[in-house]
């Protein structure tokens, strides 16, 4: 059955719309121009930012009603009589250690003393260590951090896996870049430690601003060692692979016995270091630092962490650095959000079983995966058409494609939170839910095979992802609604909108990152050598495109961060596009709202993207996110696709105009 047979039984009482809303343009700029203006022009004006966000779009407008949706259910159980020690119990109980600013405000730091008074009382580097390792499990990140998941060159068997850290603004740019809005961070980091430090007491004010300074010398000589985001891309290069004895003998300065006790895997047997040249400057770090300096930094990895959980002072503080200078809000969310955001936190398959409940119907589900076979049948016929593969390595690639696990809406099994303890003391609720879902992964996944039905977001959510050691696209309910999907909309839009969504997360498994790994998950190279080095000059081509692209007058994109997020956005444009004329060949939908089809499916997809976005953020973003900003994902994505120039009308006469032969040409 074709989609468009689907969608019209779907919908046998109800004609179907274009799903366009006219409203959201702004048709006195010209599509060749800036399609991202006139496509959301619109929208940006009738949502302009408010001081709570430093950026707001199509995403945020659907998590914001969700988040509505959330709070109705979560206080619906809160406000019921629930069976003690029930899951029932603990979200109500969650959300009300969350909303409860009397209690929060009377106690002021108080939930975090005695953690403190540990620390500073560690009479040396071992009893330091056990500190700073319990701490971990209980949710404060410092100098690196361990999952278990995946091998990825065994991918059905899991693996113990550590990682760079340690860093708390993040990305190593920020404290090693001079450029004056850097320094400007920077020296706003030191006043924001500075203000949290001398709020919790421990530190006479005297020897303030030299123990200040030694803690961020400390993340200075982390940042030096860390790797970029960008290199972190790399799979291959992140991947280091020992045993545990391996382990002891190449980092002896790091007590390996006593971390992977504390966090309950003292039975793994390997493990994979993800960045050794970082891991030996933990070693030294933790071997040369004065013992005080190092009991500061550890105090302000509880203190940076548990500052969004305590009183409005503390949040207050914290909010000033990481929501004002950080991303330009000017304004914190109200705590009902942070509260719903808080126990989804802690219990999110439990609350987004509530969601599915109440909100994702059945007939969503089935026509989301006729949608995604359709797609699937589309990314074939792509690979197949092209001229530049051999015809091995896409024999290859269609194995690949058929072995895609799909997830739709919601898990078949839901997380059982036996043993989590929730009660009334709101930063406690928050360590005792990171202990828990450790010590759940650890059951889980410790020298066990991998299971292929986890999810790794709730249904709740407003996303989608590729994962490639399982070679899994999954599509959660929460983005399963308008703008992106619409059961009253018709194929332009969908394929527009869902369909590119789908496509995007196909392409994953193909794109610099994803086509490394074959279908059973495994990193291995199964290209011809000629092939990978066709497909590799032909991603150099997007990457050179976005990185000359200005997003702000003194900042360019990065165009190898987000090489892997702007191919798919390529291939879903490209493989959505043939769906959707697959499934209109036999019957072409008609012109509508002043519009033809083929426009109005360009149009949906730009409509996923509609926003405004505080320069700040821009900034932010473009130094660690491996997404293009959506002004670029409009603009920087449509002059590559063909259709889109036959759609409108684009010659080269207009602004936007790419010339074919400069196109990017992978899918």
């Amino acid at each position: 059955m074709t989609a468009a047979l689907c969608m019209t039984a779907c919908n046998s009482n109800q004609a179907l719309q274009t799903g366009i809303d006219l409203a959201n343009m702004d048709t006195t700029m010209a599509p060749g121009t800036d399609f991202y203006q006139f496509a959301t022009g619109g929208w940006q004006k009738a949502h302009p930012l408010t001081a709570e966000y430093s950026r707001y779009g199509s995403f945020d407008q659907l998590a914001e009603n969700n988040n509505k949706q959330l709070r109705e259910l979560i206080e619906g159980v809160a406000g019921q009589k629930n069976q003690p020690g029930s899951v029932a119990e603990m979200i109500a109980q969650m959300y009300a250690s969350a909303m409860d600013s009397v209690s929060l405000n009377k106690q002021g730091t108080e939930p975090i003393r005695a953690d403190l008074m540990d620390i500073y009382d560690c009479p040396g580097r071992k009893e330091l260590w056990r500190k700073f390792c319990t701490l971990q499990t209980q949710g404060v990140s410092g100098l690196f951090g361990c999952y278990i998941d995946a091998d990825i060159k065994d991918s059905k068997t899991n693996l113990v896996q550590a990682g760079q850290g340690g860093l708390h603004m993040r990305q190593k740019e920020y404290y090693l870049d001079n450029d004056s809005a850097t320094l400007k961070i920077r020296n706003a980091y030191r006043q924001y430690m500075s203000d949290l430090m001398a709020r919790c007491k421990m530190i006479p004010a005297e020897e303030l601003d030299a123990r200040v300074q030694a803690v961020l010398d400390i993340e200075t000589r982390l940042a030096k060692a860390s790797r970029t985001a960008t290199e972190l891309r790399d799979p291959e290069n992140n991947y280091n692979k020992m045993t545990i004895d391996s382990l002891r003998a190449t980092f002896p300065g790091i007590d390996w016995a006593m971390y992977l006790d504390i966090y309950g895997a003292r039975a793994a047997k390997d493990i994979s270091v993800g960045q050794p040249e970082f891991f030996h400057e933990v070693e030294a770090v933790w071997q040369d630092t004065p013992l005080q300096a190092l009991k500061d930094y550890v105090a302000w990895a509880l203190i940076d962490e548990a500052s969004s959980y305590l009183d409005d002072e503390t949040r207050a503080i914290s909010f000033n650095f990481y929501g004002k200078v950080m991303s330009g809000k000017q304004e914190d969310r109200p705590r009902w959000k942070r509260a719903v955001a808080s126990t989804e936190g802690a219990l999110g398959e439990a609350v987004g079983q509530l969601y599915v409940q109440k909100y994702f119907p059945a007939e969503a589900k089935e026509r989301m995966v006729q949608l995604v076979k359709n797609l699937q049948v589309a990314l074939a016929e792509r690979i197949n058409a092209q001229e530049w593969m051999s015809d091995s390595t896409k024999a290859v690639a269609c194995e690949k494609l058929d072995a895609f696990i799909v997830k739709v809406g919601y898990p078949d099994k839901w997380k059982d939170y036996s043993g989590l303890e929730i009660g009334p003391n709101y930063w406690q609720n928050m360590k005792n839910a990171t202990r828990w879902a450790i010590q759940d992964m650890v059951a889980r996944k410790l020298n066990k095979p991998v299971d292929n039905t986890e999810w790794y977001m709730t249904p709740q959510t407003v996303n989608a992802y590729y994962n490639p050691t399982t070679n899994e696209i999954c599509f959660p309910a929460g983005i399963l609604q308008p703008p992106f999907f619409d059961m009253t909309a018709d194929d332009a839009f969908n394929y527009g909108a869902i369909g590119v969504v789908i496509g995007h997360e196909m392409t994953h498994g193909f794109d610099d990152q994803g086509s490394q790994f074959d279908k059973d998950g495994n990193l291995r190279q199964w290209w011809s050598t000629e092939d990978r080095e066709k497909f590799v000059a032909r991603t150099k081509v997007m990457e050179n495109f976005f990185n000359n692209i200005k997003v702000l007058p003194d900042l360019n994109a990065n165009g190898a961060l987000t090489l892997g997020e702007n191919m798919a956005d390529h291939g879903g444009l490209m493989v959505a596009w043939q769906a959707y004329k697959n499934a209109t060949k036999n019957a072409p939908l008609p012109d509508a709202d002043g519009f033809t089809a083929d426009q109005r499916f360009f149009l949906a997809y730009a409509g996923v993207w509609a926003g405004n976005i505080r320069d700040e953020e821009i900034r932010k973003l473009t130094k660690s996110d491996p997404h293009a900003l959506g002004r670029w994902r409009v603009n920087g994505a449509l002059p590559q696709i063909d259709a889109w120039y036959e759609a409108w009308g684009i010659t080269e006469d207009d602004p936007m105009f790419v010339p074919k032969a400069e196109r990017v040409t992978i899918w």
